[in-house]
């Protein structure tokens, strides 16, 4: 019988020790309140796999942050030799195309106002943000289910994020549908929570120099051939009715030309890498998250480039919201 009551005390002993052990979503969220306040700078790697049809696309994702709004973000596709670099200074939010010699320049408050699965600090503000995260904890990791902060949320409305219990370090973040299946997916290999930088790593200029030399002979070439691709996300009423391929001076253009109840047209240009020009070039509209790359937003239009290839949606009668979601699902499938 005493040895029957010792056992049962050491039980309840070690239940206990583990309680105490666990925090509480309401403790998690306190520390990545105080991690926020502290967070200086830091250096991420990181996969990020897009999955907007049957066929996935891989980035290796290399993030830079130097508080308070100095950013570094460069996506490359490793196996079809294309890149692009988003950049925060002083002067502005940059977009880097080195295939194509170009560089664009928006006047947006990017990142603040909404979601980036790659970058810490907003998802760490996605949680707190979030009154109504689901929360649960596993041996390795303290795991969140909040709502985005898309421009655009209807088609990714949710997200999983992995923390790693030792440090609060982002271990893995799922962006979902609404049915829940995960159509951007991060996965983080190397953070660096108290990174240094040199002085031009924020430059435009130079990292648009660096971004050319790094890049491989052969997607320096003038190689002018090119997938048209279709974008995935039907509009009910609205279908293909003319599709038009030309060359044109320095390159080639596809136009594809959708009627119905909801019309646009999709303009896909791919052109020659010229001289880079040292002054970029001024974009008009709002910056949003389409992917793997960002693009500018209008009443009437979306533009973005992406693996070399300029693309822009044009329309009368489509929201901005429907304009997104186009171009976001032109990454999938070269399907019609």
């Amino acid at each position: 019988m005493r040895k029957k009551l010792l056992l049962l005390m050491i039980g309840l002993i070690v239940i206990l020790l583990a309680a105490c052990g666990t925090k509480s979503q309401g403790d998690v969220v306190k520390d990545l309140n105080n991690k926020l306040d502290d967070l200086s700078s830091y250096k991420v790697d990181a996969k990020m796999t897009l999955k907007m049809g049957s066929e996935s696309q891989v980035y290796n994702v290399e993030i830079w942050h130097k508080d308070p709004t100095f950013y570094r973000v460069n996506l490359r596709n490793a196996e079809k030799d294309q890149s692009q670099m988003i950049l925060r200074n002083d002067q502005g939010v940059f977009v880097l195309t080195p295939a194509l010699k170009k560089s664009f320049r928006f006047q947006s408050d990017w990142p603040q106002n909404s979601s980036q699965a790659y970058l810490y600090e907003s998802l760490i503000k996605d949680i707190i943000m979030d009154k109504d995260a689901k929360f649960s904890v596993t041996k390795d990791y303290y795991v969140f289910e909040t709502k985005t902060r898309y421009q655009n949320n209807s088609m990714l409305p949710f997200q999983e994020i992995k923390l790693n219990k030792r440090d609060l370090s982002p271990a893995v973040v799922k962006v979902m549908d609404p049915d829940r299946n995960a159509l951007v997916t991060v996965e983080f290999s190397k953070v660096n929570f108290k990174a240094s930088f040199n002085k031009d790593d924020f430059d435009m200029q130079k990292n648009m120099t660096r971004a050319e030399l790094g890049m491989p002979a052969m997607a320096k070439g003038s190689d002018q051939s090119f997938t048209v691709k279709y974008p995935t996300y039907e509009l009910k009423g609205t279908k293909l009715i003319g599709e038009k391929e030309m060359k044109i001076e320095d390159g080639t253009r596809a136009v594809l030309t959708y009627d119905g109840k909801k019309s646009f047209t999709l303009v896909q240009e791919k052109v020659s890498a010229k001289v880079a020009s040292m002054v970029p070039t001024e974009v008009t509209g709002d910056l949003v998250d389409i992917g793997a790359t960002v693009g500018a937003v209008t009443d009437h239009s979306i533009t973005w480039s992406q693996g070399g290839v300029d693309y822009m949606i044009a329309s009368k009668n489509l929201s901005k919201d429907e304009m997104i979601q186009i171009a976001q699902s032109v990454q999938g499938d070269a399907v019609k």
